[in-house]
């Protein structure tokens, strides 16, 4: 089966990608180092030839309100018009848990309007709602950083490892399309900023997490259970302090497309 990554550089794409190879697909890595640019759509007509799927990981550059918005929309575009032209048989799309009550951010606000388009879609597909990656936990505590304490909100939290991710997509990507959204997890549930403290605690980094019920999350307010998944998600195996004791411990760059 040929299934098409865009985002394929990135940290879950790279992974995704590995994976399905493993599996025996052909996988193609597709971002704009490779030729293929969604904004632009330059490379998606020879590269989405004769695929079955595709998987879309890819992440906006800029997280600026206007810019991430332009972003997906364009990019969810004009993938789901070449993918009609290559008769595509299942577009796979990566979001977030909770994006729908967390529409006071800008970013959660584009992934909105980018699983609209895709819903609206005539191509089968399936969203899969992951919660937050280990990998992020220190990104998170730097955009929470207010210069003197990093200040989170005390909320249910259950992120999961990027390795674990890239597994679950792979097995929804492979099977038939759900039309709807597939929630997955990890296996434990924590309060966000206490997670966030044992993070910045392994990497040594001295700054102060004080437990914060005005915060905001990526510029939204959270509820106790907004970032958490419902009973029926799908939980990946790695455990937290599993993975801070293995490589993948390590902070990945910003760049995730």
């Amino acid at each position: 089966m040929k299934i098409v990554v865009i985002g394929g550089s990135g940290l879950i794409g790279s992974k995704f990608v590995i994976k399905l190879r493993e599996h025996g697909h052909e996988a193609v890595a597709a971002s704009p180092s490779s030729g293929v640019n969604t904004l632009t759509g330059e490379g998606l007509a020879e590269t989405l030839k004769g695929a079955s799927v595709v998987v879309d990981v890819s992440n906006s550059p800029s997280f600026e309100d206007a810019a991430v918005l332009k972003f997906f929309e364009t990019s969810t575009r004009n993938l789901l018009t070449y993918e009609v032209a290559a008769g595509v048989g299942h577009h796979v799309a990566l979001s977030v848990v909770g994006t729908e009550g967390l529409s006071e951010s800008g970013y959660f606000r584009a992934k909105i309007a980018q699983e609209k388009m895709i819903k609206n879609s005539a191509i089968p597909y399936s969203i899969v709602h992951a919660t937050q990656f280990f990998e992020f936990l220190k990104s998170l505590a730097d955009i929470s950083f207010d210069g003197d304490k990093v200040r989170l909100p005390p909320v249910l939290f259950q992120p999961m490892a990027a390795d674990d991710v890239a597994s679950a997509v792979g097995r929804i990507a492979v099977g038939p399309p759900v039309n709807g959204t597939v929630e997955i997890g990890g296996p434990e549930q924590f309060r966000l900023d206490e997670l966030v403290r044992q993070r910045l605690a392994a990497l040594k980094d001295p700054r102060e997490v004080i437990a914060d019920p005005k915060a905001l999350y990526s510029g939204a307010k959270v509820s106790l259970r907004t970032l958490v998944p419902d009973k029926t998600a799908r939980l990946g195996e790695t455990r937290f302090e599993t993975w801070l004791t293995q490589s993948g411990a390590q902070i990945p760059s910003r760049k995730v497309s």
